[in-house]
């Protein structure tokens, strides 16, 4: 079962050997990457491809729909790894256009658990609803939708004890907002960046 996907991971460690004979030894050696990002699961959105990084150079938490609950410990723990072990300096929530969750928060039907997880978006959705609602555009809406549910996961990230404690005792971590675009590869920056309190209170 999955010899495809062996034969696939044989051939690519055999690529970077070729390319760097002692890459996976530092690997093994250390994991110091400066970016922690908080994307969506999304199989279209990998996201150390997009950013062009290496292994070992970004540290990946995901879920549907890019979501940073406070009530969460898997997330939380991903967090507070990246922030007070890894000492991260930036934090990436990046959403993208077209996102399955997004549609899937409002579009009226029930899918069982996940609806339980998409409720944050729909929390988003009522409290935008005029500007929503006002995009004729079906598809024009949920990408706006997309946009407001990262800059709420930013400001979710932002206000957590384990960022704002690094923060009091002077570590230098920004939180940023992107959204990604499937149909161009590009990522795009919703100047929603924190990386101070004082920031957070202009969102």
């Amino acid at each position: 079962m999955l010899d495809d996907l062996k034969a696939n991971n044989r051939a690519w460690a055999d690529r970077m050997l070729q390319r760097d004979p002692q890459f996976f030894k530092r690997l093994e050696a250390q994991q110091g990457p400066h970016y922690l990002w908080i994307g969506c699961s999304d199989s279209r959105v990998p996201a150390n491809e997009i950013v062009g990084l290496a292994p070992g150079e970004l540290f990946v938490h995901r879920n549907v729909a890019n979501l940073a609950p406070p009530q969460d410990a898997n997330y939380l723990s991903v967090l507070q790894f990246a922030v007070d072990v890894i000492k991260v300096r930036h934090i990436i929530v990046v959403g993208h256009y077209g996102c399955g969750g997004i549609a899937a928060a409002v579009d009226g039907k029930r899918r069982g658990l996940v609806d339980h997880w998409l409720h944050p978006i729909r929390e988003i959705y009522d409290e935008h609803q005029p500007e929503l609602m006002a995009i004729a555009d079906g598809k024009k809406r949920l990408d706006r939708l997309c946009e407001l549910n990262v800059k709420r996961q930013v400001k979710n990230v932002a206000s957590d004890i384990f960022v704002q404690e690094a923060w009091a005792r002077g570590q230098t971590l920004s939180v940023h907002g992107w959204v990604y675009s499937l149909g161009t590869g590009i990522v795009n920056d919703q100047d929603v960046t924190v990386q101070d309190p004082a920031d957070l209170k202009k969102l």
